[in-house]
């Protein structure tokens, strides 16, 4: 199956943009939540951890970007949208993560207190000097982006304080 114009995009300007910035390939084959590799690898890692840390590792993820100060270059926030996507999951109206590309095992029961932890996450990653933002807006497909997150921000927003 060949790639369309925007998914060549989008992979070219993560790959040029990754090279640029850590000195290796990054790509991105689609637009979803865990289409790309430092998603997938996030995906991974919440595979080993141990079902009782596996909170912790999403908690991590998600604190670093809500705490990133708007002065700040954001990076690496694939793996906060990752980690949104996974709490958001769990959240009535949620979307399951059906990907191959994120984590193969069952996610325990999420505390609820990582849903506005999300959310934070998600607005910081929507703010200025978000790296996902800028690569997603050199791709042309920002919009698209941004309806995605608007989404799990919907669903965590919503959703009940347990």
């Amino acid at each position: 199956m060949g790639h369309t114009t925007t998914e060549q995009t989008v992979h070219s300007v993560y790959t040029d943009r990754a090279r640029g910035l850590r000195g290796d390939a990054m790509g991105a084959w689609d637009i979803g939540h865990f289409d790309n590799d430092t998603a997938a690898d996030f995906g991974g890692r919440v595979d080993d951890a141990e079902p009782e840390k596996k909170a912790d590792v999403l908690r991590a993820v998600l604190t670093a970007a809500a705490d990133t100060a708007p002065d700040e270059y954001l990076d690496e926030g694939e793996e906060a949208v990752a980690a949104a996507a996974l709490v958001a999951a769990q959240c009535p109206g949620g979307e399951p993560i059906t990907t191959a590309y994120g984590p193969k095992d069952p996610v325990p029961p999420l505390p609820a207190d990582l849903r506005p932890l999300a959310v934070r996450a998600l607005d910081r990653l929507t703010g200025a000097d978000a790296e996902p933002l800028d690569l997603w807006a050199e791709a042309g497909a920002e919009k698209e982006w941004l309806a995605g997150i608007a989404a799990l921000r919907a669903v965590l927003v919503a959703a009940p304080a347990e």
